[in-house]
């Protein structure tokens, strides 16, 4: 009873009470006391040692304090050196056990960073502490011993709850809060550091001390960066620049890829302020009548708009790929003032484009408008021209002697332009025709459309357009070569006069949105149906550029009363009898004309090299 009593009780009981060591033991000699005072004094000594003084090795069951509710966290100083710090927040018992009965998801997995020339050395340095409620922000990688509810793309590692966010990957122990991909330099005195919100992308891990200084930082903690010591964070902003051109050049495969088979023409006009292609007032070569921001015109945000087609997206227009897609090539468009107003804007977004604009010029002068005339421009660098011939019924404009000897102006339905011999060998040709159809002569048909010899007396203007559309397709089919030469034809561009039509009073200056409710659409014109009746009948393939509809929305885009800087003292006494709502503002609706032509030479491109 003696020997019991040198025990200190613990908690109100004796060590000899709760062990009956009487029952068990009797010591009858000196010797076996002395062995057992030895053994328990050399036991107390021991677990004191082990307590109080840590192992380094974080792989010990013994790395933390056994009788502390407290976790170690260990880092890697630039000189190769370690150091530990506790938090106190939970038991390492369960550390002991998995030491003892390793499973797959022990901490020997745990990922590891590098020292030396990888090591940021934040000041003060800050620890998060493991809580059950830690918030990650997404695209960060967490490394943390509880488990944890993962969103998708994640690989956990632990046991405790911790909600993270989508693609990240969670290990091991709470690590210090660390800027976007930097790895901390802890020190050892700060772990019981209240809890930090973690910045998005942050890139979070426990070092451990036997990490080799020459090893690099494994892929799946830093995004983009390569291995090797000599990595820096710079090359990794290097790499994610090279990931965004793969990207963008995947997402423009995509978008062509798309563009096979979808509508082009069915869509609406949406909003986008990265519009237009081209800065205003930025390309001198449009011509005054379709230069309404040097003509004075304030409301422009008629040029903030794209086309969007409901089944696909048009990739934007890139002058640089456009002329590379031209490259060695003839773009020729032919038709009247509206594809000139379609030219003259592919003109400016590929000149804007080109590096030294001292090698785009023109080759031919703009003597004339309205007459057979041809205009190009050449673009040096890429060996190719972009020409607009004038033909504005496409069919030849003709003078004849009637009776009397007097010489009157008919056009002849059965010739083509005088024009046709200088563009059909080219690469690209994109023709038109519409609006001269429309006017005073063209309408009334009396003693103007030709056929051979033959002046008609009087010919509807539906069936006239359909025998020129006649001689141009059949001119089409006998001398464009479809393996050399890519046909396109644009159609009918609405106009949008109110109260009268051009020559008589009409106007659109109050216009500044495009039309938003269908049912205030026009229908689609008697011409362009009996044009759709000409290609079918035609061998050649022909590209069928349908901005009629697309067109018609656009009420705000036309020049209107912003034609010219210099009026007429007629017009100057009566401007809003002169405005001009045929004819497009440029930068305008003739960009997004050039969009989808751009578009549809992609798909051109991508299906000759599916068949390769």
């Amino acid at each position: 009873m003696a020997d019991s009593t040198k025990y200190a009780p613990i908690n109100g009981r004796t060590l000899v009470s709760d062990l009956k060591l009487k029952n068990i033991f009797s010591f009858r000699t000196k010797t076996t006391r002395a062995f057992a005072y030895v053994f328990v004094a050399i036991f107390v000594a021991v677990t004191f040692f082990l307590a109080f003084n840590p192992s380094s090795d974080p792989s010990s069951p013994w790395f933390s304090n056994i009788f502390a509710d407290t976790t170690v966290a260990t880092t890697i100083k630039p000189n190769g050196t370690t150091t530990s710090s506790s938090d106190g927040s939970r038991s390492q018992f369960s550390s002991i056990y998995s030491y003892f009965f390793p499973s797959n998801s022990s901490e020997s997995n745990r990922n590891s960073t590098v020292s030396g020339s990888h090591t940021l050395n934040l000041d003060p340095p800050n620890v998060i502490k493991d809580s059950p409620s830690d918030q990650i922000g997404s695209n960060q990688t967490v490394i943390r011993s509880p488990p944890s509810q993962i969103g998708s793309n994640q690989t956990a590692i632990g046991s405790q709850p911790s909600p993270i966010g989508s693609n990240q990957t969670a290990f091991g122990y709470p690590p210090p809060q660390l800027a976007t991909n930097q790895t901390s330099k802890m020190a050892p005195d700060l772990a019981t550091e209240s809890s930090k919100s973690v910045p998005n992308n942050a890139t979070e891990n426990k070092v451990k001390p036997r990490q080799k200084p020459e090893e690099s930082v494994p892929t799946s903690l830093v995004n983009g960066t390569g291995s090797g010591p000599s990595q820096r964070i710079e090359e990794k902003s290097r790499g994610n620049n090279n990931v965004t051109s793969l990207e963008k050049k995947q997402g423009i495969e995509y978008l062509v890829k798309n563009l096979v088979g979808c509508d082009l023409f069915d869509g609406e006009w949406v909003r986008d302020d990265s519009y237009p292609l081209y800065k205003p007032g930025s390309c001198s070569l449009i011509d005054e009548q379709f230069n309404c921001f040097n003509n004075g015109r304030k409301d422009l945000g008629f040029q903030n708009y794209k086309w969007k087609p409901k089944g696909c997206t048009l990739p934007r227009l890139d002058g640089i790929k456009m002329l590379q897609l031209l490259t060695g090539k003839r773009l020729v468009f032919v038709g009247d003032s509206l594809n000139r107003n379609m030219w003259e804007s592919l003109i400016c977004i590929l000149r804007n484009s080109v590096k030294d604009k001292t090698k785009v010029y023109e080759a031919s002068g703009r003597h004339h408008f309205r007459s057979e005339a041809s205009y190009a421009f050449i673009f040096e660098d890429h060996n190719c021209t972009v020409e607009f011939f004038v033909a504005p019924f496409l069919v030849q404009e003709w003078e004849t002697k009637d009776k009397n000897g007097t010489t009157k102006e008919t056009l002849r339905l059965d010739l083509m332009s005088s024009s046709a011999e200088h563009y059909k060998t080219a690469d690209v040709v994109v023709f038109n025709t519409g609006h001269w159809w429309t006017h005073d002569k063209t309408a009334k048909g009396e003693d103007y459309y030709q056929e051979g010899s033959h002046v008609y007396k009087e010919l509807n203007v539906l069936e006239a357009f359909r025998k020129a559309m006649t001689t141009w397709g059949m001119w089409v089919d006998a001398n464009i070569n479809p393996t050399k030469t890519s046909v396109f034809f644009r159609g009918y561009s609405a106009s949008h006069f109110s109260g009268g039509q051009w020559n008589s009073g009409g106007a659109c200056d109050h216009e500044t949105e495009p039309i938003k409710n269908t049912t205030y659409l026009t229908p689609y014109p008697d011409k362009m149906v009996a044009l759709e009746k000409v290609f079918k009948g035609m061998k050649t393939g022909v590209s069928y550029l349908n901005v009629t509809r697309l067109t018609d929305f656009r009420k705000d885009g036309h020049p209107s009363i912003y034609r010219k800087q210099h009026y007429t003292t007629e017009e100057i006494q009566s401007p809003l009898h002169f405005q001009d709502c045929s004819h497009w503002c440029l930068p305008g609706v003739p960009d997004a004309w050039n969009e989808i032509l751009f578009g549809q030479l992609l798909v051109k491109q991508y299906k000759s090299q599916q068949k390769m």
